[in-house]
C-alpha cells in the first residue's frame, strides 16, 4: 500500500513546487530518483578522473609489455645462437689474421725500388726521382709511401703505371698528376705519383 500511495503522490506532483530547502516533504519515489541520479553522476566523475587515467597508464604498460616481449625474444635468439655467434667471429678473426699475413713482413724496400726503377728504364722513362717518405703505422699494418717523379710520352708512362701495379709486392698507387714538360708541347709529360706498399706488424697477431 506504501508504493501504491507513492504513485498516487506523483500524479499531482509538480516539480515546480519542490523545494530544495526542504528535501524531507519531497514524495518518497522523488528522493530516490534522485538519488539515483546523483549516485550515477558520482560514478561518472569517479571515472573519468580516476578510471580513464588507470586506463591510460594501463595502456602504457601494455605497450611496455609488448616491448620488453620484443626484447626477450631477441636476446633469447641471440643467447640460443652465442656458441654459432662465437664460432663466426673466431672464423673472422682467422680469415682476417690469414689476410694480413700474406703482407710481406717485411717491405724489402731495395728490391721494390730497384723493380720500380727497372719498369721505368724499360718504359724508356727519365727518372727524376723516386723518394721515400716517413711510415704510416696502423692497428695491423705499416703503410709505407714512395713518391716518384718520371718523365716520358703518355704511352709509356700508362705502361710504367700498369708495369707498377702488376709488381710481386702489394703496390697501390694514388694522388697522380701529369702535365706537359715546359717547352716540349704535349711531347713529354710529368708524372708525379705516391705509390704505397704494406708490411705486416708481428706484434699485432
Amino acid at each position: 500500500m506504501a508504493l501504491q500511495d507513492s504513485f498516487d503522490q506523483l500524479k499531482g506532483f509538480d516539480v515546480a513546487s519542490l523545494d530544495v530547502n526542504n528535501i524531507g516533504t519531497w514524495p518518497v519515489l522523488i528522493k530516490v530518483l534522485v538519488m539515483i541520479v546523483l549516485f550515477a553522476a558520482v560514478i561518472g566523475i569517479g571515472y573519468s578522473f580516476h578510471i580513464t587515467d588507470k586506463q591510460k597508464k594501463l595502456d602504457q604498460v601494455e605497450a611496455q609489455e609488448v616491448q620488453l616481449r620484443k626484447q626477450y625474444e631477441d636476446k633469447a635468439q641471440q643467447a640460443a645462437n652465442l656458441e654459432e655467434y662465437r664460432q663466426q667471429k673466431q672464423e673472422m678473426e682467422a680469415a682476417f689474421g690469414a689476410l694480413l699475413r700474406q703482407l710481406p713482413s717485411d717491405t724489402e724496400v731495395p728490391g721494390l725500388l730497384e723493380d720500380i726503377t727497372r719498369s721505368a728504364l724499360d718504359n724508356e722513362l727519365t727518372i727524376e726521382s723516386i723518394d721515400l717518405q716517413s711510415e704510416n703505422r696502423t692497428e695491423f699494418y705499416v703503410e709505407l709511401p714512395i713518391k716518384i717523379v718520371v718523365e716520358g710520352d703518355y704511352h709509356k708512362i700508362g705502361s710504367f703505371v700498369s708495369g707498377v701495379a702488376n709488381l710481386s709486392r702489394i703496390v697501390t698507387l694514388h694522388d697522380f698528376s701529369i702535365l706537359p714538360e715546359a717547352g716540349t708541347g704535349m711531347t713529354i709529360l710529368k708524372m708525379e705519383i705516391l705509390a704505397k706498399t704494406y708490411r705486416y706488424l708481428e706484434e699485432a697477431n
